[in-house]
């Protein structure tokens, strides 16, 4: 009697313990536990931990709570401004109602990458290439609400949604390349503009200055003949005064045609020689006068002493017969009267 009855406690505890291994579960913390009694969802859902279901009668399913981080396949469209683009997304979401998510909807993962391509290839077709580019939050929060709206009804919760990557044809991407280098360009040449104005006005002070002080140009010079010494430079390059170009600019003024400067005077021309008169009688006859020599003076020099010229010689003049004479005398007298 007591083997039967201790046979009996052994055949208990076995199927004790046969029930609850299989009936045993164990649901993690990041999972949530949907139980289905004979195909109908019972009501609550298990927490984390150890819970128990009835075996072959309940079927216990599993549902992930985690951010699930999907890409979305890149998908090509044409933008609004008629420009063909490739882009690719991805997607974080995650359950917020399991039994929702396994009721409502077969698939929730493939059903929110589907909705994400469609979403993705609308948002194509409603933006410019340049909001795609560089406004890109405003996408993102566009395409996180129309995933969102349908994705609540399947106790999904889109947590967020970024576009990664939008690839461009190789002639757009010239273009671009282009534009934004003539855009650059441009900027450094207001900069260099702005630069040489401010310059400008700085040095238009220094040379006040500098007009106050004349000494400080000096100065000035100094200095940068210090500053170019410094590279060991074997060549010095010197700025010519401004004052010398004037200087010489007024020299150059004052200087006679160079077309005249290259003449000489020419020399005098001596006097004809004078014939002598006729002999005349003595009785009317003055005194011989002493011959005298006359020089004429040298003519002044010319403006320009450095050019070589000629200077004229005096020239020496034959002695003139000062004497004076009376009227001639005729030898033969028409009437007969001796003078």
């Amino acid at each position: 009697m007591i083997e039967e009855l201790l046979s009996a406690a052994a055949g208990v505890g076995v199927a004790t313990a046969v029930y609850a291994a299989t009936a045993a579960r164990v649901v993690k913390q990041y999972e949530r536990g949907v139980v289905f009694r004979f195909g109908r969802l019972r009501e609550g859902v298990r927490g984390p931990g150890f819970t128990m279901i009835v075996p072959v009668v309940d079927r216990l399913h599993k549902v992930n709570l985690q951010i699930v981080t999907m890409p979305v396949p890149a998908q090509e469209g044409i933008t609004r401004d008629n420009v063909t683009v490739r882009v690719d997304a991805v997607v974080y979401f995650k359950v917020v109602d399991a039994a929702e998510a396994l009721v409502r909807v077969e698939d929730y993962r493939f059903a929110v990458s589907q909705m994400a391509q469609t979403s993705l290839r609308s948002i194509i077709g409603k933006s410019d290439l340049d909001d795609l580019l560089s406004n890109r939050e405003k996408l993102n929060q566009g395409l996180e609400l129309m995933l969102d709206s349908p994705a609540i009804g399947w106790g999904v919760q889109i947590d967020r949604v970024e576009i990664k990557d939008v690839s461009l044809p190789e002639t757009m991407k010239r273009s671009m390349a282009r534009q934004a280098e003539a855009d650059r360009e441009r900027r450094a040449r207001v900069i260099n503009a702005d630069a040489e104005l401010q310059a400008s006005k700085k040095l238009a002070e220094a040379a006040g200055v500098m007009s106050d002080q004349p000494a400080a140009l000096q100065l000035r010079l100094l200095q940068t003949v210090v500053a170019v010494a410094a590279e060991k430079n074997s060549t010095l390059v010197l700025p010519f005064p401004v004052e010398l170009l004037r200087f010489l600019e007024r020299a150059a003024q004052n200087q006679p045609d160079p077309a005249q400067a290259g003449r000489t005077e020419p020399a005098a021309k001596p006097p004809a020689p004078v014939a002598p008169a006729a002999p005349v009688s003595p009785l009317v006859a003055d005194p011989p006068v002493a011959p005298t020599e006359t020089f004429e003076e040298p003519p002044p020099p010319l403006p320009d002493e450095g050019r070589s010229r000629t200077v004229p010689q005096p020239v020496l003049r034959e002695p003139v017969d000062d004497t004076l004479t009376g009227p001639p005398v005729d030898p033969e007298p028409r009437d007969g009267t001796v003078v």
